[in-house]
């Protein structure tokens, strides 16, 4: 997966502690977009004001976190507003590559826009990053923060006024996703890369047990915080596209698919389904982004032709109704 140590590029394995738990290192960018370019709720430094054209993405289309902001860029209608650079599926020896120099900065790999940003970088290079391509330096690597930036930072470049995060539903929202984050969201993760049995089976329950209760709760209700749609589910949806695909089989999720839950399969293809969503799934990279990256785990780095997946079929989850879009 690869690290820098003080701007030098290092080859390494995912982290995993004494017991063989997959340890995530946490973001180190955490400025904010904001309207007026003042600092945002998490800290950082100020002076990155919303404006047309000044902002790039760097994303994987592979990556469950940097698919979270493609999917807000697409839904609060900024595709014209915010460029786009994408890595190549297979992640080797020297980390996220792209196919040719980016457009932004000319550089051939991801670890060289960190560098650009601060020469003497130590840590991870990740995706998603979110660039200012007026100051030359990442504003911030962190798709949670990310997402609230689109959410609401830019209203003065966009005509969607859809609230993702409105402020009646922030506990609710911000309850479930620490419960998703920490046993699905990362919990494929620490079951896929666990280093012992005893981590991957504790990862592996915890997984099932929140699965189980998501499924128990969108019995009763069409998304995770009653009839509004929020970046709750959209944090949710992009770990379930790929579940079956890729963690079922490559990460030994296998106690059950997301097509064998009635409520949860027809959840996510209600989500799949919304305006513009289906444009930012890309099977093609996903598959081959696991399968021939993750050598440790698929020494050939063969990919499965399957399974078939049916998104598109019709759900039932229309039965409950929807919110109108907060604004």
């Amino acid at each position: 997966m690869g690290f820098l140590l003080e701007g030098a590029w290092r080859d390494d394995a995912p982290n995993t502690d004494a017991h063989g738990r997959f340890v995530r290192q946490a973001s180190r960018y955490h400025n904010w977009i904001t309207p007026d370019g003042a600092p945002g709720p998490t800290g950082g430094e100020g002076g990155f004001p919303a404006a047309a054209s000044r902002y790039h993405l760097y994303v994987s289309l592979a990556c469950p976190w940097a698919h979270r902001t493609l999917i807000f860029r697409k839904l609060k209608r900024l595709e014209d507003i915010i460029s786009v650079s994408v890595v190549d599926p297979v992640m080797g020896a020297e980390g996220w590559v792209f196919s040719k120099p980016d457009d932004i900065e000319g550089k051939k790999r991801l670890s060289d826009i960190y560098l650009v940003a601060n020469p003497a970088y130590t840590g991870r290079v990740t995706v998603p990053v979110l660039w200012d391509k007026e100051r030359r330096t990442i504003v911030s690597n962190e798709s949670s923060e990310i997402i609230r930036m689109l959410n609401s930072a830019f209203a003065a470049f966009t005509a969607d006024r859809t609230d993702y995060y409105p402020p009646a539903l922030r506990a609710e929202i911000d309850t479930v996703n620490t419960q998703i984050y920490e046993t699905v969201n990362n919990g494929v993760y620490r079951a896929g890369f666990a280093g012992s049995q005893e981590a991957y089976e504790e990862a592996c329950r915890a997984l099932f047990k929140t699965l189980n209760k998501m499924e128990e709760l969108l019995s009763l209700s069409r998304y995770l915080a009653g009839s509004a749609l929020t970046e709750a589910d959209w944090r949710f949806f992009t770990t379930l596209v790929r579940f079956d695909a890729v963690y079922y089989v490559h990460f030994k999720c296998n106690l059950r698919r997301i097509a064998d839950y009635p409520n949860l399969s027809n959840y996510l293809r209600d989500l799949y389904q919304v305006p513009g969503v289906a444009e930012t799934v890309n099977m093609d990279h996903i598959k081959t982004h696991y399968y021939a990256s993750h050598r440790n785990l698929n020494p050939r780095g063969i990919v499965p032709i399957g399974p078939l997946l049916e998104f598109d079929a019709p759900h039932d989850r229309d039965r409950f109704g929807r919110a109108e879009a907060a604004e």
